[in-house]
């Protein structure tokens, strides 16, 4: 892994997949498994202060991602607390390109600043076959629940965003189960389907199928 001190508040990393992976961690992992993800983080952060001890894991963090094709490049910006205001200052030639994710952690403890702003459920359930998917439609007629198809290595997806505002943790759960009936909890990330994979239907993904095909 390579480190590289930006300025006195900015740090710069560069890991490969290998290093990822001879780390303990699977590349497709640090996605979808917040804990996983945090246990990473935090071991690069740890290394970045065993070789510079001036850089502290303290107060509000800026991160920005880069996904590469052979590893992650990732930027974190410590930011500085003045009279409960933040201030960030990030480097202008990282301003604009970041292109997975930008994530600001604005809270004071481990923890916290890696919760994500929208804590909501996400999952991205696999279908064996397509006609799984208009049974599902035909059969599940909770529309407001953000989803998505993809088609992935032979494989139609469906990633589903619920709504905690809207509904509980029990109720979710329930719906989850309905839609199980179909297909089945699929470990393929989101961001590697976005890349890698055919979007079918960008929104109210299964709305538009009941509509487009019949029982």
């Amino acid at each position: 892994m390579d480190i590289e001190r930006v300025n006195d508040t900015t740090i710069k990393f560069y890991i490969t997949y290998t290093d990822i992976e001879d780390r303990g961690f699977d590349r497709d992992e640090i996605w979808y498994n917040r804990e996983r993800g945090e246990e990473l983080f935090f071991e690069m952060m740890n290394e970045a202060n065993d070789r510079d001890d001036e850089f502290e894991l303290e107060g509000p963090l800026w991160i920005q991602i880069h996904a590469l094709d052979k590893g992650l490049e990732i930027v974190v910006t410590r930011g500085q607390v003045s009279d409960g205001n933040v201030k960030l200052e990030i480097p202008v030639s990282d301003r604009d390109s970041g292109d997975t994710n930008l994530i600001d952690l604005m809270a004071g403890n481990e923890e916290d600043e890696l919760e994500p702003a929208n804590d909501h459920l996400e999952i991205v359930i696999g279908f064996r076959d397509f006609e799984d998917i208009i049974s599902l439609s035909h059969n599940f007629f909770i529309d407001d629940l953000y989803n998505e198809l993809y088609h992935f290595e032979g494989t139609y997806y469906l990633y589903v965003v619920f709504n905690d505002e809207r509904y509980n943790e029990d109720e979710q759960d329930d719906m989850l189960s309905q839609m199980l009936e179909y297909g089945y909890e699929s470990d393929i990330s989101i961001y590697r389907m976005m890349e890698y994979g055919k979007e079918i239907v960008k929104e109210n993904a299964l709305p538009v199928i009941r509509t487009s095909f019949s029982k």
